[in-house]
């Protein structure tokens, strides 16, 4: 089976990371798988901020749990936070930019760390202190949030794959 293939099987999200940081070839090659993403007609409508200023990740997080309507990180204490936006004039935005989290997702996997896609993003920004946020890094447009990306390296092993479902695949 090709090495793709057994990557994408054997995935797994995770929600309990060890403290260290991923090292910057490897935060950098999983930066680069996301943007060779399929994006709708190549317009490349989505960006990826890495969130590194622990005060805008405990904003985040906030908004987040907010919105989630808990009192918890919802972040899973994971050291690496990235964020994926996409342009809402495109189209295609909110596809692009899942294909975006998708492929970093895997790229993850395939070196070795550990990953969740945490939803709420877009809640997170389309608050007032996500628009500041942007607006501080000098972004300008009509974004959205798709999704939060963690990252780090498992605190404990991952579980076995779920059977997949009977009738996944229609042949006409």
């Amino acid at each position: 089976m090709s090495e793709t293939l057994t990557t994408l099987k054997n995935r797994r999200s995770c929600r309990a990371y060890k403290p260290e940081h991923v090292e910057k070839e490897k935060l950098d090659a999983i930066l680069e798988a996301g943007t060779y993403a399929a994006t709708g007609m190549g317009k490349q409508s989505p960006i990826i901020l890495v969130i590194r200023d622990p005060e805008v990740r405990n904003c985040l997080m906030k908004i987040n749990a907010a919105a989630m309507g808990v009192d918890m990180d919802p972040f899973y204490g994971a050291p690496e936070l990235l964020v994926v936006l996409a342009n809402k004039d495109i189209p295609t935005y909110v596809y692009d930019g899942s294909l975006v989290m998708g492929n970093m997702m895997n790229a993850a996997a395939d070196l070795g760390v550990a990953s969740c896609w945490i939803h709420r993003a877009k809640e997170e920004f389309e608050s007032e202190e996500g628009k500041a946020i942007l607006k501080k890094l000098g972004i300008e447009g009509n974004y959205e949030g798709i999704g939060n990306l963690i990252l780090g390296y498992a605190a404990k092993p991952a579980g076995t794959a779920a059977p997949r479902k009977a009738n996944y695949v229609y042949t006409v």
